[in-house]
């Protein structure tokens, strides 16, 4: 690092996103398919949820396939190569084995052999606490850069015979890479994180772990799958969101009406919904992608935000709110001014 660019005795560095990249399956199944599979209508999902189609991952896809195609993309936008990365995380809920991590797999199949790798998993807020995670080791100087990973293969955990969630979910993943800021970039402002592990059985997959390890019995009770009380969860999403939203852009020092775009996590349309209603933003700020890719659980808000720099939406010097939750329950909002491309 020049002297020109050292930060000052005891100063913090800021971390920009200097590439995004995100990556789907092609199968896409339509909520027409899903009528063939179990009892629903497309009048039904879309009206309760936005989702018209998913993207499902085949049986030879892992998890970490899906994010290590969204990681070359990401390097390749930051200019990045996969030998220079210093750090990965990879936030999962589905990952490839319960050990070793995913973000290991990830590091083999991409060549990113300088890297030490990380998973994290706090579900659909997985993208937002693995952001900030790798935000505060290139603050307190301990690399220069890190590739963030959130990446999913929900279909692998969903119960096809529950109609009230295998609608919802879909797989995919969106990476973004994070570089130490240069003089006069601001990028990632400031971030809100929150948990209540009161509330775990209102989202949860039962059976797997050490609480309840895999049986026959667990097997036939389709224990391992994802299990959601759909009601509860909408109303502790909405409350929990709106409040880290407030209080990240009330840190960051700015109004709501200072913020361009809000990237929700895709859980549904409604819940997205009732988010920029309470915080007073419009509609046309929200960036949305559900309709398309369903509930992509921590690849939601990368997916979505690959996107929507790559359209040209996201420009440079604007305002951006990311906010999420997800089981756990666990919750995050973060705002950052965007570093990379043309002036907004």
């Amino acid at each position: 690092m020049s002297p020109a660019s050292a930060p000052r005795a005891g100063a913090l560095r800021p971390a920009v996103i200097a590439g995004t990249g995100s990556f789907a399956p092609e199968r896409v199944m339509t909520n027409q398919d899903l009528q063939a599979i179990v009892d629903t209508t497309d009048e039904w999902i879309v009206s309760r949820t936005g989702m018209k189609e998913r993207r499902i991952a085949g049986p030879g896809t892992a998890t970490s396939d899906l994010a290590s195609e969204a990681a070359r993309r990401a390097l390749a936008d930051a200019g990045l190569a996969a030998g220079d990365v210093e750090m990965i995380v990879v936030a999962t809920i589905t990952p490839d084995y319960p050990f070793p991590n995913t973000a290991c797999v990830v590091q083999d199949k991409i060549g990113a052999t300088k890297a030490f790798c990380m998973g994290l998993e706090a579900a659909c807020s997985g993208f937002v606490y693995a952001v900030e995670t790798a935000r505060n080791f290139i603050a307190a100087g301990a690399v220069t850069n890190a590739l963030v990973i959130g990446a999913e293969k929900m279909s692998s955990i969903l119960d096809w015979q529950d109609r009230a969630t295998c609608v919802l979910f879909g797989d995919g993943a969106g990476a973004v890479v994070l570089k130490a800021a240069a003089p006069g970039e601001r990028g990632i402002l400031t971030a809100s994180l929150g948990s209540d592990g009161s509330l775990t059985d209102l989202l949860l997959v039962p059976a797997g772990g050490s609480r309840k390890p895999a049986t026959g019995g667990t097997v036939a009770a389709r224990e391992h799958f994802l299990r959601m009380s759909g009601k509860e969860v909408f109303k502790h999403a909405v409350t929990n969101m709106v409040r880290a939203a407030q209080t990240a852009i009330a840190r960051a020092g700015l109004q709501v009406a200072d913020i361009d775009w809000i990237i929700p996590h895709q859980a549904n349309l409604r819940i997205i919904s009732a988010i920029a209603e309470r915080l007073g933003m419009p509609a046309e700020k929200c960036i949305v992608n559900v309709q398309t890719y369903g509930n992509t659980s921590g690849a939601s808000i990368g997916l979505a935000l690959d996107e929507a720099v790559r359209d040209g939406r996201i420009r440079k010097g604007q305002k951006v709110l990311f906010v999420a939750f997800g089981g756990g329950f666990t919750w995050g909002a973060m705002v950052l001014e965007w570093a990379k491309g043309a002036e907004g």
